[in-house]
């Protein structure tokens, strides 16, 4: 079951809860909906693996435990904040961020999420529990092509 609400308040913010699955295709395609063009395959893939992360790690594909997204736009900024129900993590520093290319690592891609996250957003930021997600792309900044032409 998906939810969606619409609240006024400074800026308007957009909320879309839905059970925790791996699939996705609707939430994204509502996610993307305002995201123009060019920018919406790297984007898709940035909120697809934060979505993917929040069900699968966060709330261990628990099917009773809810996703909770909300979004705005301010001028160019897209942002989204995602919350989940597990017991959290603690986030690595930017500059702890990379792919870890031991053995052990290779086969389960450790690391390969946060990194894309980063390439992907421009602000990328958790709560100290590690349960919330916050995200903003800006799309009309010329110093930032987007990588997928």
């Amino acid at each position: 079951m998906v939810a969606i609400s619409s609240q006024s308040v400074k800026r308007s913010w957009n909320t879309v809860s839905f059970a925790s699955t791996l699939y996705l295709v609707p939430i994204l395609e509502l996610l993307l909906a305002e995201i123009p063009p060019q920018w919406r395959p790297e984007v898709k893939l940035g909120l697809q693996e934060a979505l993917v992360n929040a069900a699968k790690h966060g709330n261990k594909l628990d099917p009773s435990k809810t996703i909770l997204v909300r979004f705005s736009i301010i001028t160019d900024q897209y942002w989204w904040i995602i919350s989940d129900e597990g017991s959290g993590f603690r986030p690595p520093q930017f500059w702890e961020i990379g792919l870890d290319q031991s053995p052990a690592c290779q086969e389960r891609e450790c690391g390969r999420g946060l990194y894309i996250l980063h390439q992907v957003f421009d602000r990328v930021q958790w709560n100290r529990q590690g349960t919330e997600l916050r995200l903003c792309k800006q799309v009309h900044n010329l110093s930032k092509l987007p990588m997928v032409p």
